[in-house]
């Protein structure tokens, strides 16, 4: 029997319509953008290029749609940016079940794994149908007002009540699944997923947590009492934060963006959220070699 040879060219794509995703100032990545969107869509896919990116780019060759249009149509979402636009495209396609994969035109990158410039060749790998697939915890939040709730939320990285603009600390009570567990003065507090552990919970001294752990770390952000340590709990528990009098100039923040002003009494409670948001990683891909890279272990 002869030989056989395959036309790989013409196979289907392992993901069929992929929509395409630039951080905020897009003009610095248009090239590369609809360079890629080209790529795709020599490969056979269907390519979207989200509404404001496309704006941001001035593009019309190709169809855009906002995220209600990729969360209902995109196999795949390839993000082209650092962290933030990953954490921003995170929130708002988790809920559909699109996965996420990003390319690192940031700075540190802990989430997008696809170097700049390797895009070409790692995107033809994950076309081919190299790729694993990973799941990551996210939060809800919401912000009771007496019983009147005023705000609610999703994050991937944390929920952090901190002092806002003040000069001074906040003070709050900290209860989970209804039990107290500190009344706490400090310049805030940290609610972080595994995923945000190497984020501001890490330069604020909490732990690093695999992304498979079912774990919440909670870090208190320069306590009054130098006791207050971070603590991981079940990511089945429900974390309630009442703002104190002494919490006047209190604010909500998202993943690292300011949401909303806290008054005293109120309260915000942390859960996890009922979906997750899945990555999807290029052939080769390791979470240590990731943490070796970004934080500089091993070197001599």
């Amino acid at each position: 029997m002869g030989a056989m040879w395959f036309n790989f060219n013409v196979m289907s794509p392992a993901f069929q319509t992929v929509a395409l995703i630039g951080r905020y100032n897009t003009t610095e990545i248009a090239e590369s953008l609809l360079d890629l969107a080209g790529l795709l869509q020599q490969r056979g896919c269907t390519v979207l290029i989200e509404k404001e990116t496309a704006a941001n780019i001035g593009s019309n060759s190709f169809t855009t749609a906002d995220y209600a249009a990729i969360g209902a149509r995109a196999d795949l979402a390839v993000v082209l940016g650092g962290d933030g636009s990953m954490l921003s495209a995170a929130r708002h396609l988790a809920a559909h079940g699109v996965p996420l994969v990003g390319v690192n035109q940031g700075r540190l990158g802990f989430m997008t794994d696809i170097a700049f410039s390797r895009m070409r060749e790692t995107i033809e790998l994950l076309l081919s149908g190299r790729y694993t697939i990973g799941e990551r915890t996210m939060l809800e939040a919401q912000v009771l007002r007496g019983e009147k709730e005023i705000f609610a939320t999703q994050a991937l990285n944390d929920i952090v009540v901190n002092k806002g603009g003040t000069g001074r600390m906040i003070e709050f009570l900290v209860h989970i699944d209804g039990q107290f567990v500190y009344d706490l003065r400090s310049d805030g507090i940290i609610v972080a997923t595994p995923t945000g552990s190497t984020a501001y919970a890490l330069s604020s001294n909490g732990p690093i947590l695999q992304p498979n752990v079912p774990g919440i770390a909670l870090v208190p952000v320069c306590p009054h009492t130098l006791s207050n340590r971070p603590i991981t709990v079940s990511d089945r528990c429900v974390i309630e934060i009442t703002i104190k009098q002494r919490g006047v100039g209190a604010r909500l923040h998202v993943d690292g963006q300011p949401h909303s002003e806290l008054a005293p009494d109120d309260k915000v409670i942390v859960r996890r959220a009922p979906h997750s948001i899945r990555f999807v990683h290029p052939p080769g891909y390791s979470y240590y070699a990731m943490l070796r890279e970004k934080l500089h272990w091993s070197e001599m």
